[in-house]
This record gives structure tokens, C-alpha cells and sequence, in this order.
């Protein structure tokens, strides 16, 4: 809150008003409860001043200083000044606003530059002067005076958020503890700079599958130090790509952050309550991924909170609580991100969808679609079931929207419902210029890759298990269960008339929500680290398939979107789908 970080209450003064500069003593004997003078190491450091005003942007990218302070903590003795003289009343108070501004005096061995780099990622989003020289002050005393309480208990709480962990008990050991820590040295780099890296690193990894691939042809016995050296150079270079990797990606938080505001100021302009419930804001996903992800969020958000939750009073009456939930939670699954908005609302009015589209022309009047397609259909351009057009909702602008900014980053959006208990949304994001470990696999003469990730297991099942269904398509018998079968070959339209049977394999792959389900290949050709490149950038978009990527022996193969490719096998249209890499080779090389 702004209290803890300010370190007053409202009241701490005799006249009832805040007292715009308070004085916290960060000294290592303060936190200690003892007045011991400062050890012989501590009186040779110098004092650092540092004026610090955050700007609202600094906490738009989720930043805290709290975490500043902590790390200028590990520097040595910190003493600050609180400047709260902006801070306007509570009613007056934005929740993005910036108000308090802070003086550090730093009493440090450490260099200027390591100062600064406390700072380094929010140096353009506040105002920051660091001079050598303290803040003038007076003496503390042993004890606080009973009308100084709320203060003293301000006090106690900065220093538990901010101190370090506990020293030994001897005062030479106290005072040598903490110029002895040093915060993590960091370095700004343009995004463009990292892109081009992360595409070199692309392009190692294909080199190394080349390589491994001529040098497994040669005699073992003749080039066993050869094949030492290309193992060795596999491993360095899998280290190489996940450390490359890891440099763009971010936390989810910085986005998240921003959807408590939104259902607050939903809540008032719908006079409805509502709380956000957050789970996986530290799962890291792309930068570029980051960047696109608000605008979804936000009209999903505004879904669930117009159409979704019920007022108060509706709520009561179902025997629900007054406060709906929404919540946001993100994950990895399968080599893939899942975002997924739910709440606790009256879920799909299904009955008035399909009115709706009915009146608009979208399906026919007799038509009598599954409840999934109806769902579907919310999705489409325009629609809306809004009675009223207001600045929420009904204006046609909303879910369209997610739908084309999820396409455009290679991804679906998939959708379920519970009548009059809750509503579910799941963004599902490919992995973007990323390496992932796959399976290559055969289905006639053409070579796909199914994501390591997402392969349960494999198996050469007998003709018993295999059984085929009334209406159509098979299934197989698999410890007491049955799971659904999809023949790629039969799926993509390739011709295998020359190949048997009884050689096919079951890969069992998991899908997103539906379960496992088996994909009928004709070989396991072997794993392999395979580099993502975006085919529908390069090529078109092709359903069922991820993207693409190069083999060892230069030819193009898809990687495979086990999600999609159920989706595709449910619809009678996608029964023979072309997906084979012939057009697409030089595009993509």
C-alpha cells in the first residue's frame, strides 16, 4: 500500500495529518534493536544521496520499489526520507498514480556504477539524482516516545520488508555483511539486438542437425573421437539455445497487473462486484507475445464482466454469492501457452446466441447446431447479445477482436460454458522463434514433427484393440478405456496404398481439454531439436500444423498441432486437408 511503502499512517501526527517526511533508519543496528556505533569497516565508507520519483509509467511495467530498496539495502547502511507531500486524499487518489517521492542516504564501499545499476531498468520512468552526501537529521532515539507509536510501527514494517537475512550476533560481522552482498549486474540491449541473436542461434542448431546427421553415416570404429566431438557440440548447443531463449522471455505479470484496474472500474460503471483472481503471473512467455496479449485480456475481461457475472442481487437470488470471481491464469502446456479468463457467472445463454444469429442470417432457422458451435458463434464479427448499446458492450467490437489478434500470433481460442454456473476462455499460443525437442515421424513419404511435450506414449496395437464406430471413425481399446484414433494419412490426404497395417503405430498425444487421443503413423524416424519457423509468415496458414521447421538432411518438415488436428478430425468439412511441405520449401529456406 502507499502507507507501508511511505512508512506512515494516516493520524500519525498530533494534528491528524501525515507528516510529509519521515525518518527510517535502515541501519543495521535499528533492525537489531541495539545502539551500537558503527564498526571501523562502516566509518570508512563514504554516504551516497539519492533522490528518487518513481512516474506512474514504472508501475505500469510492474515494477516495485520495494524491490529497489531491498537491493540498495544490500549495499550497506540505508537511511530514507519519505516525501508524501503530493499524496492527495484517498478519494482523490488514481489507481495508477504515482505520489511519493523518496531520499536515500547510502552509507557504501560500493562504486557509483553499482548504484546506478539498482536503477538500470527504470531509469526512463522516474526521476533520479544520486550525489555523494547525506540527508540532514537528528538523532534518534533509544526509544520512541508513546505519541511517535504509529510511526514507530511504520517503521518496523519497512525495515521487515526490506532487511536482509539475519547477520551472527557480533557487531564486527553485522557491519561486514552487507558490503559484502552485491545485486545482480545488468546491462540494457535492444530487443532488434536479441532477435538477430535468437535467429543465429536458429540457424546453429539446424547446422548442428546437419552435422550430426553426415557424421552418424561414417564407420563408428574410424571416427569415434568425430562422433564424441559432434555429441559434445549437441549438448553446448542446447545449453546455447536455452540460455539465448530465456533472454526474451518475461513474466505474464506486466499484463495481468493491468486487468485488477479494469475490473474495478467495470464493477462501478456496472453495478456489479467482482474480484480478479490471479494464478501463473510468473509464467514467462515471449516479449513480443507479452506485447500483444492486452487487448485480448481486456475484451474478455469486459465479456465476462457484462454478459458473464450476474448483478448482486441475481446472484442471491441463484444462491450465489454477491461477489462474482473472474479468473485469469496463465500456464505451459504441451510446449504451448494457455491463457484462460473464467467466471463464475450465468454462463452462455445459448437460447438467445442462437436467436441472435438466426436473426442476422448466420444459421438457418431450422438449423439445430451443438452446443460448441453455438458457443462459436460469439466469436463472429458484429455479434453481440446485448439488449443495450453502452460503452461495455453492444457497439459490435469485442471478441472478433481477440479472435484476429490470437490468429495473427499462430494461435485459437477455444471456448466452454456451464449454463448458469460459468464461462470459460482459453487462449492457446504456440511456441514463437523458439527450439523445441520433437519427434519426427512418417506418414507415406512425408516427414512431420509431433512436440516432444505433448507424447504420452507410443504403442503397435493388435487388431482387437482397434474398433471402429457406428457413425464413423475408430477408437481404441487402452487400459480399460477407449481413446479416439486420427489417421493422418486419411487426415491429410497422402498416399499409402503401398504400405501395411499391421506396421502402423499409435503415437498417444495429449490434447488441451478433450484428452488424449492416438495419431496413426507409419515410423518413428527418431528425436530431434528442431527450430519453429513461422509458416504462416512465410507460406499461408495451414490448419492442424504449428509451423515448420528444416531437418538435418535439408528438407522441410511441419510441425504438427496435435489441438488442432482433433478439432479438424470433429468436422466433416476438414476430413482431407492438404498439409505437405511442397509449395512451402523455398518460402521457408
Amino acid at each position: 500500500s502507499l502507507h507501508q511503502l511511505a512508512g506512515t499512517e494516516a493520524g500519525s501526527d498530533d494534528d491528524g495529518e501525515p507528516d510529509p517526511f519521515d525518518d527510517i533508519n535502515f541501519s543495521e543496528e535499528a533492525q537489531a534493536g541495539d545502539g551500537d556505533g558503527e564498526s571501523d569497516g562502516q566509518a570508512k565508507a563514504r554516504e551516497v544521496c539519492i533522490d528518487f520519483a518513481p512516474m506512474p509509467t514504472l508501475f505500469h511495467r510492474a515494477n516495485d520499489p520495494l524491490i529497489l530498496i531491498r537491493e540498495l539495502k544490500a549495499l550497506g547502511e540505508l537511511r530514507i526520507k519519505v516525501n508524501s507531500s503530493d499524496l492527495p486524499p484517498l478519494e482523490d487518489m488514481e489507481a495508477d498514480g504515482s505520489y511519493l517521492a523518496w531520499q536515500f542516504t547510502l552509507t557504501t564501499s560500493a562504486d557509483t556504477s553499482d548504484i546506478r545499476e539498482v536503477f538500470e531498468f527504470v531509469v526512463d520512468d522516474c526521476r533520479l539524482d544520486i550525489q555523494e552526501g547525506g540527508i540532514q537529521e537528528e538523532p534518534n532515539e533509544a526509544e520512541p516516545a508513546k505519541d511517535d507509536a504509529p510511526k514507530a510501527k511504520a517503521d518496523a514494517e519497512i525495515a521487515d520488508t526490506a532487511s536482509a537475512p539475519p547477520a551472527s550476533d557480533s557487531p564486527d560481522s553485522k557491519a561486514k555483511a552487507a558490503p559484502d552482498k552485491k545485486p545482480p549486474v545488468s546491462i540494457r540491449v535492444d530487443l532488434e539486438r536479441i532477435d538477430r541473436l535468437v535467429n543465429m542461434v536458429g540457424e546453429l542448431v539446424i547446422t548442428q542437425a546437419m552435422l550430426s546427421e553426415q557424421v552418424g553415416q561414417l564407420a563408428a570404429k574410424e571416427q569415434s573421437s568425430l562422433l564424441h566431438g559432434v555429441e559434445t557440440l549437441a549438448l553446448q548447443m542446447r545449453e546455447l539455445q536455452e540460455s539465448v531463449m530465456s533472454i526474451r522471455a518475461q513474466p505474464v505479470k506486466s499484463v495481468f497487473s493491468r486487468m485488477a484496474r479494469l475490473v474495478r472500474e467495470l464493477s462501478c460503471s456496472l453495478d456489479k462486484e467482482a474480484k480478479l483472481v490471479v494464478n501463473g503471473e510468473t509464467t514467462e512467455v515471449d516479449k513480443t507475445v507479452i506485447e500483444e496479449l492486452s487487448d485480448p485480456l481486456t475484451h474478455m475481461i469486459r465479456n465476462s464482466m457484462d454478459h458473464g457475472l450476474e448483478t448482486p442481487a441475481e446472484r442471491e437470488t441463484a444462491g450465489k454469492p454477491r461477489e462474482g470471481t473472474i479468473l485469469l491464469s496463465a500456464e505451459h502446456r504441451n510446449g504451448k501457452i494457455v491463457i484462460s479468463v473464467s467466471d463464475d457467472g450465468r454462463g452462455i445463454n445459448r437460447e438467445k446466441v442462437l436467436k441472435k444469429a438466426v436473426e442476422k442470417g448466420l444459421v438457418s432457422a431450422d438449423a439445430r447446431p451443438p452446443d460448441d458451435e453455438i458457443d462459436n458463434l460469439i466469436l463472429l464479427p458484429g455479434f453481440s447479445t446485448a439488449d443495450q448499446i453502452s460503452n461495455v458492450s453492444g457497439r459490435g467490437v469485442g471478441m472478433d477482436v481477440v479472435v484476429k489478434k490470437i490468429h495473427n500470433m499462430g494461435g485459437r481460442i477455444g471456448i466452454s460454458s456451464v449454463p448458469g454456473k460459468s464461462s470459460k476462455f482459453n487462449l492457446t499460443l504456440p511456441l514463437t522463434l523458439a527450439v523445441l525437442d520433437g519427434m519426427i515421424i512418417r506418414v507415406g513419404s512425408e516427414f512431420y514433427i509431433i512436440p516432444i511435450t505433448a507424447i504420452v506414449e507410443t504403442q503397435r496395437p493388435n487388431r482387437d484393440a482397434l474398433h471402429q464406430l457406428a457413425g464413423g471413425g475408430d477408437v481404441l481399446s487402452m487400459r480399460g478405456g477407449f481413446i479416439k484414433i486420427v489417421r493422418l494419412a486419411r487426415l491429410f490426404g497422402i498416399d499409402r496404398t503401398t504400405a501395411r497395417s499391421e506396421d502402423q503405430l499409435v503415437v498417444v498425444v495429449e490434447t488441451g481439454s478433450s484428452g488424449p487421443i492416438g495419431l496413426v503413423v507409419d515410423e518413428l524416424v527418431g528425436q530431434q531439436q528442431v527450430v519453429i519457423k513461422s509458416l504462416e509468415a512465410n507460406y499461408r496458414r495451414v490448419r492442424g500444423v504449428a509451423g515448420a521447421t528444416i531437418l538435418g538432411n535439408g528438407m522441410v518438415a511441419l510441425i504438427l498441432d496435435v489441438d488442432g488436428i482433433h478439432t479438424m478430425s470433429q468436422s466433416d468439412a476438414g476430413s482431407v486437408v492438404e498439409a505437405r511441405p511442397i509449395e512451402a520449401v523455398e518460402m521457408i529456406q
